[in-house]
């Protein structure tokens, strides 16, 4: 069985937490090894870019700022963590990767997407595999986030016009590659979300 390695995207609030951790119990029954991580985080270098650029008060990158400091987090991750689970046969399951900084950089902050399509070629390895896209209406997603008791970080501060630009940025990246994305309706209840996934996956095995 080859390892797979599968990335979510979507909005703030669309539930790709709960996807994924649905996904990683259906693994663990399946007997199937992965890791879970997450963008920006992952390692030690990438947990610090999360912590600078959505939490630190004082720090607030200019957008090109912001994009590079996304791929030096991304490319350590990638040479740290996800190329060696899949050298070593484990699944990787990547809460976000080079997708949402198309989505919230080039779409969102207006970098377009050339200089993210250069990075992309030059950076990256490895791409996933698999990309699960959970759609979602802007507002209802705001909504959820704002429910949470953990507070908003500073991008989820950004305001609606913002998230609509992101949400169509994930909408063109999956018309672009429609063999990769898996487009999921996140309006719909997390267990039918999991269902929906775990079919896609089962021909994997």
């Amino acid at each position: 069985m080859t390892a797979r390695f599968l990335s979510f995207e979507g909005v703030e609030g669309a539930g790709k937490t709960t996807l994924i951790t649905g996904i990683a119990a259906w693994l663990d029954a399946q007997g199937v090894p992965y890791v879970q991580t997450r963008e920006p985080g992952g390692c030690p270098l990438g947990e610090w870019v999360r912590q600078t650029v959505l939490h630190d008060p004082e720090i607030h990158p200019v957008p090109q700022a912001e994009l590079l400091l996304m791929y030096a987090a991304r490319v350590q991750h990638l040479q740290e963590v996800i190329l060696p689970a899949i050298k070593q046969g484990r699944w990787v399951l990547c809460d976000r990767f080079h997708d949402a900084s198309h989505a919230y950089q080039g779409h969102g902050r207006g970098l377009g997407d050339a200089p993210l399509d250069w990075l992309d070629q030059w950076l990256l390895q490895k791409k996933p595999d698999c990309t699960f896209l959970l759609d979602l209406d802007v507002e209802q997603g705001r909504q959820r986030v704002a429910a949470r008791e953990a507070g908003e970080d500073k991008m989820e501060k950004q305001d609606r016009l913002f998230f609509e630009r992101v949400r169509e940025g994930y909408l063109r990246q999956a018309k672009k590659e429609p063999d990769r994305f898996v487009v999921l309706d996140a309006s719909q209840p997390p267990q039918m979300l999991l269902q929906q996934a775990c079919q896609r996956m089962e021909a994997w095995l």
